[in-house]
C-alpha cells in the first residue's frame, strides 16, 4: 500500500494523487525556495514550468512576473485541476494558465519563454533529450532552463527502487546532454550528499 501510494509522485491520479499534490506543494517548498534563489526574472517575463504538479512554483513566478505571464503544464490530470484550482485568479486575470500535455511534445510554437523550470520532474521524462529538445525550441535566445532536483546522488538514493520509472540523475550525466543540444553558460549548485541540484543552461 506503502509503495502503491508513492507511485503518485510519476503520475498522480485519483484520491490518492490529490494528497500527494498537496503533499508536494508543502513538502518541496524549501528546495522550491532555494531553485529560485539562482534566478532573477524580469517582471515582465514569460515563464513555463514543466511538470507544474500543485501549482506552487506557478504561484511564485506569477508574484515574481506581475507583468508578464506564466504557463504550466503537466501530464496528470488531478494536477493540472490543482493547479488550475490554486491560481485561478490569475487564470481568470489571463496572466497564467495551465494545459495538459507532455514534454516530449510541448504544446507552444517557438521562441516563447524567457524561463523554462523543471521542479523534481525529469526523474519521470522518458526520453530526456528529446525533452531537452524541446525546452530548448520553446526558449527565447538568450533564455534559460533551470533544473531543481532534491535527489542528485545514486549513492543517496532511496526512492528509484521504489517508483516505477523513477531515474536519478548527477550534473555530470545532464551537461553532455544538454551542450549537444546547444545550450550554453551552464552553471550547477549541488548541496551535499546529494540533497538538492539546481543546474542553469541558457538557449545560444
Amino acid at each position: 500500500m506503502f509503495n502503491k501510494f508513492f507511485q503518485n509522485t510519476r503520475k498522480p491520479i485519483g484520491y490518492g494523487g490529490s494528497l500527494m499534490v498537496n503533499m508536494m506543494n508543502i513538502g518541496h517548498k524549501s528546495l522550491s525556495k532555494w531553485g529560485h534563489s539562482h534566478i532573477s526574472p524580469g517582471l515582465d517575463a514569460n515563464v513555463l514550468d514543466i511538470g507544474c504538479g500543485g501549482g506552487a512554483n506557478l504561484l511564485l513566478f506569477l508574484k515574481r512576473c506581475p507583468k508578464g505571464k506564466v504557463c504550466g503544464i503537466d501530464y496528470s490530470p488531478v494536477s493540472v485541476k490543482h493547479s488550475q484550482k490554486k491560481n485561478r485568479r490569475y487564470i481568470e486575470e489571463g496572466r497564467c494558465e495551465v494545459k495538459l500535455g507532455d514534454v516530449s511534445k510541448l504544446p507552444y510554437g517557438d521562441n516563447i519563454f524567457d524561463f523554462a523550470t523543471a521542479f523534481e520532474t525529469i526523474y519521470f521524462w522518458p526520453n530526456l533529450e528529446e525533452a531537452f529538445k524541446q525546452v530548448y525550441r520553446v526558449l527565447k535566445s538568450g533564455g534559460y532552463f533551470m533544473i531543481c532536483n532534491e535527489i542528485s546522488d545514486s549513492e543517496n538514493d532511496q526512492w528509484s527502487q521504489r517508483i516505477n520509472g523513477m531515474h536519478v540523475y548527477s550534473a555530470d550525466t545532464l551537461y553532455p546532454l544538454l551542450q549537444r543540444i546547444g545550450f550554453v553558460n551552464l552553471k550547477k549548485d549541488i548541496i551535499k550528499n546529494g540533497k538538492g541540484m539546481c543546474i542553469i543552461a541558457q538557449k545560444s
